[in-house]
């Protein structure tokens, strides 16, 4: 959307970054009661995400522009098709390392590298999040959905503090996305178990196909 309106691949990512931000504490506040009393679980994790965040912030910063550019179609791509084969992947991994999800240290480890990832695009996050935390944190998807906002918040809030910084967000837009991504964070967690995941995953498949393509042929 912020590409459409004519903002600057590496600006629209930061501005996208800090106003999201609020939207994931949102979402993770209205998950608080299956979080309650798994902090310990986290920590690590929580760790993991903010280290992850800041790399991935650093990394749009120091590369040049047009590498940005040139890879947000394919990251686009590369999250549609981890949406599509989430569900028999995490199913494979479950059934060859069954125990995984019972080591905090697992779950710290595979939430560094997406933690980079979110930092430096972010687009499918939550998805690459919940195929994860599915394995090493919780099987039951409302847990891991939880677990999945507050590290998507460190994630983001780590990156938007660089970006911050950088003199790359436009403040004009950014609290526009804040107060949108604030209410949908609040919809969205309210109306998460409502929802049918086969019909989620089919939306979010098609609009990255397409939108992958689009920004494809423009390049």
């Amino acid at each position: 959307m912020l590409l459409a309106v004519g903002l600057p691949a590496i600006p629209a990512n930061a501005t996208n970054t800090v106003g999201l931000f609020f939207g994931s504490v949102s979402a993770t506040a209205s998950y608080r009661s299956l979080l309650a009393g798994r902090w310990h679980r986290l920590r690590w994790g929580l760790a993991a995400a903010t280290i992850g965040g800041t790399c991935g912030a650093l990394l749009v910063l120091s590369l040049p522009p047009r590498v940005f550019s040139a890879v947000i179609p394919w990251l686009i791509l590369f999250a549609a098709g981890l949406v599509a084969v989430q569900t028999h992947f995490t199913r494979w991994v479950r059934r060859r390392w069954p125990q995984a999800h019972e080591n905090s240290g697992t779950l710290a480890v595979a939430t560094l590298p997406t933690g980079i990832y979110g930092g430096y695009f972010g687009a499918g996050q939550g998805v690459i999040l919940m195929a994860l935390l599915g394995l090493t944190y919780d099987s039951d998807v409302q847990r891991a959905n939880g677990a999945k906002n507050l590290l998507a918040a460190a994630a983001n809030g780590a990156a938007a503090v660089v970006f911050a910084f950088s003199g790359r967000v436009n403040w004009w837009v950014a609290p526009i996305l804040a107060v949108a991504a604030v209410v949908g964070g609040q919809v969205g967690g309210r109306t998460a178990r409502r929802l049918s995941p086969a019909v989620l995953r089919g939306v979010v498949v098609f609009v990255g196909v397409i939108a992958s393509i689009s920004l494809l042929v423009k390049a």
